[in-house]
């Protein structure tokens, strides 16, 4: 749903973070869900030299999620509440699959492409269904992924919640995404610690603590000079 654009894409980027680069993370170097290696093409395709993910700019990344995201999974046509679970799954895990699992859901077929007909028939189910059966199987798929060990406490905790089911007040996009298809319309920003693939956010408890560390540090320094 086009005017649902506005409120989902905060939570994404609260579920990306900011700057990682996981040494078990295929992606690679990440700067608020955007790889190093997306970066690249997209630096190129509009004729400016390749530089550090760490230096992507909100218009740029505000460009990139829109172009190769939200646009390619038809987010402006999707029920509400269905465009988050899609949405989210597509910047998680690709627009491709998470096209193809709401076709599987939706009966059609599995081409990774959402046109006319998969609109069709999503739009004829019960949008709160579509949105816990895409989260279910989502959960499926990450289960049998190899990183599990590694990331899949911040998968969980980023597609279900700190609990399982949906409850208002909780952080998965299982929830968020249910509140919107019920018709919800003030929904917090989710506040996590880590998303899906293990990137932390900006926690501001955190900094504190860490700055005061870092500040120590650096007295006993001076101190010692």
């Amino acid at each position: 749903m086009k005017a649902n654009y506005a409120i989902i894409q905060p939570w994404v980027l609260a579920y990306e973070g900011g700057y990682v680069n996981h040494p078990k993370d295929p992606g690679g170097a990440t700067m608020q869900g955007v790889t190093q290696r997306t970066y690249d093409a997209f630096r190129r395709r509009v004729g400016r030299i390749p530089r550090p993910v760490r230096q992507l700019e909100a218009v740029e990344r505000d460009t990139i999620y829109r172009e190769q995201y939200w646009d390619v999974v038809r987010g402006d046509d999707l029920p509400s509440g269905v465009d988050a679970a899609v949405y989210d799954f597509a910047v998680n895990s690709g627009p491709a699959r998470a096209a193809r699992y709401l076709q599987r859901i939706a009966g059609v077929t599995q081409d990774g492409v959402i046109g006319l007909q998969t609109l069709d028939a999503v739009a004829r189910l019960d949008p709160v269904v579509v949105v816990e059966r895409l989260c279910d199987d989502r959960m499926a798929f990450l289960r049998g992924l190899r990183t599990w060990s590694t990331f899949g406490k911040g998968w969980s905790r980023r597609v279900v919640g700190d609990r399982p089911g949906v409850q208002d007040g909780d952080i998965g996009i299982l929830d968020r995404a249910t509140m919107l298809a019920r018709g919800q319309r003030t929904i917090p920003k989710p506040k996590v610690t880590a998303d899906g693939a293990g990137k932390r956010v900006n926690d501001p408890a955190r900094q504190g603590f860490w700055a005061a560390i870092f500040s120590a540090i650096a007295a006993m320094f001076k101190r010692g000079r």
